[in-house]
């Protein structure tokens, strides 16, 4: 009688495409189901949400010209700030999907990141808000303001502000993943120093997606703490970088 053949053990290596797709769909569920339950939190706050973002353009009158703006409104912000609450949580989903192949001690690593990329994130919107909004806005509202008077929509105006806010507060984490995957061996400092001039050209690329004005200081002051924080990516990943295989560096 014929031996049945045992079945290869999957490693992440070798794992069928199927299994990915399932990982890819439960993890997305998760992240879905924590943007829901911090959507659900911020509807509490959502018209206090409203005037903190108006806040930044002073005196404003927003005009709501559809009749079920103001509540679509409504529902962006309380999305945004779903988004915002669960931030922590998004991104160990989105790095425990990218590298399955972690050590027990690896996973451990990424929990006792997670506040530190809650704080970054935090320090990313705040930045948004205090520094870079306020000019930007007051050149969008003051450009020619003299020949036409802006009268400026609610939903237009929500959008151009909480795109600015998340987008610079997801990229104010770039130092604490670098620093993660430097950990694991996935990066070196090395490979990071030689393409500073990439990421200078990547860094105005990226204020230029951002920011909602088209003048060079604007945009300015998003790029340079992009290139700041990537200057910061290359120490922190010097402090903790190992070889794949290799003892990790001692905890400080």
């Amino acid at each position: 009688m014929a031996r049945e053949t045992e079945s290869p053990e999957i490693t992440p290596g070798n794992m069928p495409i199927m299994y990915h797709l399932r990982e890819l769909r439960d993890r997305g569920l998760k992240s879905a189901i924590a943007v829901a339950i911090g959507t659900a939190i911020a509807f509490i706050f959502a018209p206090q949400m409203l005037e903190l973002l108006k806040a930044p353009a002073g005196d404003i009158e927003l005009q709501a010209i559809e009749l079920v703006e103001n509540l679509a409104v409504f529902f962006k912000v309380a999305l945004a700030g779903g988004i915002i609450i669960s931030m922590p949580f998004l991104v160990y989903q989105a790095i425990a999907y990218i590298t399955p192949a972690l050590t027990p001690k690896e996973k451990r690593n990424i929990y006792r990141i997670l506040p530190a990329v809650t704080i970054m994130f935090l320090g990313g919107v705040a930045f948004a808000y205090y520094i870079a909004l306020p000019p930007a806005l007051n050149f969008l509202l003051n450009f020619m303001s003299s020949v036409a008077e802006p009268q400026i929509r609610i939903s237009n105006y929500v959008n151009i502000v909480t795109r600015l806010i998340v987008s610079v507060g997801i990229v104010f984490e770039t130092p604490i993943i670098i620093m993660l995957l430097a950990r694991m061996g996935l990066v070196s400092p090395q490979w990071l120093a030689k393409r500073r001039r990439m990421w200078i050209v990547v860094a105005f690329i990226i204020a230029a997606l951002i920011t909602p004005t088209f003048d060079p200081i604007n945009q300015s002051i998003i790029a340079l703490p992009l290139i700041i924080l990537m200057e910061l990516s290359i120490l922190l990943a010097r402090l903790v970088y190992k070889k794949r295989g290799e003892p990790a560096p001692a905890e400080t």
